[in-house]
């Protein structure tokens, strides 16, 4: 047992007591069953009928006591499991958004989701089951010795002496269960994660034609597992097996001494009969527990991993309320990897309170993770990269999410409908202002053709193209109506028509907000009125497009690579056409 989890749930311990309290007046109820029909049975012996109708009437009222027990044991066990997954749920949820965007640089996705479905699941058996038996294994056998002691006390000792026999068969199982469950949920983990990758990349699988070395792979790590798995389930049923043993063999030599007594004297045929028929129960709550045990061990191994997840190093919270943003200043700001690589040296760089500044640059010049600081995502640079008045690392993570809006190349749309995607942004917003934010998009007219505001969208809006699903994103985007907008890699991977719709609406928005844009491709910047470009992580350019290309030779190599590249492309098209 693990004190860890009785302070994580505390609430939930009040429904186990609860329950081991039904329990044991199901137990009583039960004990006056039997002594009911052992009454019932002498009083039948020696024609003595009053007593049999009094016996009779104790037998309805045990039965009717054993029933409301079992119930309410019930109810009280399904409300332990309820709050468990209830509030483990909640820490989960709660632990990644205090990790924020980059958690799965400490966690993959496939884990968290199993800890949270199955390992959840295995917690709440364990609250819900275990632990209740756990303390009624230990006062059942007490409350019978002390109904059994004034019968015959040699008969209740011997019972009493073979009960603690299970739970050192459950102490020599758990040395063995220990490492068989370590070893099944990491490799649980691992079927999964592969899975949930070969799931994502199936596509690309294809494309290459290598998913049958996949598939062979899938199939030989999931013979593993089954193997594991085997070894659990044989563990399993052998010490269930031993346990058997141990409480048949002990409730037989508790009858034994019984009978011994009854031939010798010392007992009467009532007695006798009594410890006969409960000497079953000495070893039921016990032996129910042996049973449960695995499922403990199971709860046990998935409520480390999940503490390891609630442990995990979070990023360093700010406490500064928000202010006023009516700039966006870098200076000297730097940002290096944990394995010692600089991204970003010394960049100073100031954004309007209106207006678009672009940042532009070849692939791993740094732009993306410029972008991530003023989104605050990367809160340990070095440096200084300030909102308004506030050091951004200084922000409360609420109040960084109300100045700054990030709108990037795989923003996440959510099956529903496009209402419920745009009231994500603003849980209050009418008709009306949806509608705008549509229009700003250019996705209104589309919209219009289909069901409108209630248009149905598939997972990740896949039914949509991806123009489509940037402006939808960007209408979103629009709808938080923040101070500071960021587009990385916006306009990547759709056609040069969505792109310029795209844009458009972005240089709108430049009129009355502060904009920065990342983006590959400078025909779609050239408009800015400043762009910054990045070399190796420095600033080696800035001013507009016409400066830069009389200035700045890497902007200048770029522009004139990437026009090449079109007018290429253009021709190639006209080639086709021809």
């Amino acid at each position: 047992m693990d004190k860890r989890l009785l302070g994580l749930v505390p609430q939930a311990m009040r429904h186990v007591i609860a329950t081991v309290v039904w329990q044991l007046v199901g137990l009583v109820g039960n004990i006056c069953m039997v002594y009911a029909l052992c009454r019932m049975l002498s009083a039948l012996a020696s024609w003595t009928r009053p007593p049999v109708v009094v016996a009779c009437l104790l037998l309805v009222a045990a039965m009717v006591l054993r029933t409301i027990s079992t119930r309410q044991a019930t109810a009280e066990s399904f409300a332990a499991a309820r709050d468990v997954k209830r509030v483990l749920r909640r820490k989960i949820v709660e632990k990644l958004l205090v990790l924020g965007p980059s958690y799965d640089a400490q966690v993959s996705t496939a884990e968290v989701v199993q800890l949270a479905v199955e390992g959840c699941e295995q917690l709440e058996t364990y609250f819900a089951q275990y632990l209740p038996q756990l303390f009624y294994s230990v006062l059942a056998p007490l409350t019978l010795f002390v109904v059994l002691a004034p019968v015959s006390l040699p008969s209740a000792l011997t019972l009493l002496v073979c009960v603690p026999l299970i739970p050192v068969v459950i102490v020599i199982v758990q040395k063995i269960a220990k490492r068989i469950l370590g070893a099944y949920w990491d490799e649980y983990a691992n079927l999964a994660d592969n899975f949930l990758e070969n799931l994502q990349g199936l596509t690309t699988l294809k494309i290459y034609q290598a998913d049958e070395a996949r598939h062979e792979r899938m199939n030989e790590e999931a013979e593993h597992f089954r193997q594991v798995t085997m070894r659990v389930l044989s563990m399993q049923l052998n010490s269930i097996i031993v346990m058997d043993v141990v409480a048949l063999g002990g409730a037989a030599a508790g009858i034994a001494v019984g009978l011994h007594a009854l031939a010798t004297g010392s007992v009467d045929q009532m007695g006798c009969l009594l410890i006969v028929l409960l000497s079953a129960d000495f070893f039921i709550p016990m032996r129910q527990l042996g049973s449960y045990f695995h499922v403990a061990m199971n709860g046990m191994a998935a409520s480390e991993k999940i503490f390891s997840l609630l442990a995990l190093p979070e990023p360093p919270q700010g406490t500064a309320e928000a202010t006023p943003a009516d700039t966006v200043c870098l200076s000297h700001a730097s940002y290096s990897f944990s394995e010692g690589t600089r991204v970003l040296d010394d960049v100073s760089l100031e954004l309007p309170a209106t207006g678009m500044v672009a940042v532009v640059g070849e692939s791993g010049s740094g732009k993306s993770t410029l972008a991530s600081l003023v989104a605050g995502i990367l809160p340990d640079y070095e440096g200084s990269v300030r909102i308004g008045g506030s050091e951004v690392r200084d922000l409360r993570r609420s109040c960084l999410s109300e100045l700054v809006t990030t709108v990037g190349l795989d923003s996440y749309l959510f099956g529903g409908t496009v209402r419920d995607n745009l009231l994500m942004a603003r849980p209050g917003a009418s008709e009306d202002e949806m509608w705008q934010a549509l229009e700003a998009a250019n996705l209104a007219a589309f919209l219009h053709s289909q069901q409108g505001l209630d248009t149905v969208l598939e997972q990740e809006a896949s039914n949509l193209s991806g123009g489509q699903r940037q402006r939808l994103a960007l209408a979103r985007a629009l709808m938080h109506d923040s101070s500071v907008y960021v587009f990385d890699e916006a306009t990547s991977n759709i056609d040069i028509e969505s792109e310029e719709a795209l844009m458009a609406a972005v240089e709108a928005l430049a009129a009355w907000r502060s904009v920065l844009v990342i983006s590959h491709r400078l025909a779609s910047v050239c408009g800015a009125s400043r762009i910054c470009v990045l070399e190796a992580g420095r600033v080696v350019g800035e001013g507009t497009h016409d400066e830069l290309l009389e200035s700045c030779p890497t902007y200048r190599t770029l522009w004139e690579t990437q026009q090449e590249l079109e007018r290429y492309g253009r021709r190639e098209a006209e080639d086709a056409e021809e």
